[in-house]
Formats: structure tokens, sequence, C-alpha cells
């Protein structure tokens, strides 16, 4: 069984290397907003791949927080 988000390591890997290619000699800032763009973009793919969006569970757990929102207010 193959996982749906193989080929994202495999990008990630390739653009860590061409990141670090082409920020070789720059200001150290640029190169730190770099890599805070890129780990922010692997937060967001792992907290995604952590909570699917299509979860039949997930829909059920936000349906009932809705509904007990409801009740509160």
């Amino acid at each position: 069984m193959t996982h749906p988000y193989r080929p994202l390591i495999y990008f990630v890997a390739t653009g860590i290397s061409f990141l670090a290619l082409a920020l070789t000699g720059a200001s150290w800032w640029l190169t730190a907003l770099a890599f805070a763009c890129l780990v922010l973009g692997l937060i967001v793919t792992v907290v995604q791949s952590v909570f699917p969006q299509e979860s039949e569970h997930r829909l059920a757990w936000w349906r009932a927080r809705w509904s007990h929102r409801r009740r509160r207010s």
C-alpha cells in the first residue's frame, strides 16, 4: 500500500535542495524567511493530513460543536 503523501516527501526534499542552492550567499534574513515559509507550508500539510477535512468523524464533531454552541447561546 502506498501512502498518499509519499510524492510530497520527494517534492519537499527536492525543494529544500534547490532552496539551499538558490540561497547560497544570500543574506541571513532572506534565508531565514525562505525556510520559515517552507516550515509553515509543511506544518499546514501535516495538520491537513492529521485532520482530514472530508472525514465523517470530523463532520460529526463539527456538527456536535455547532449544535452545542446554538443551545448555549
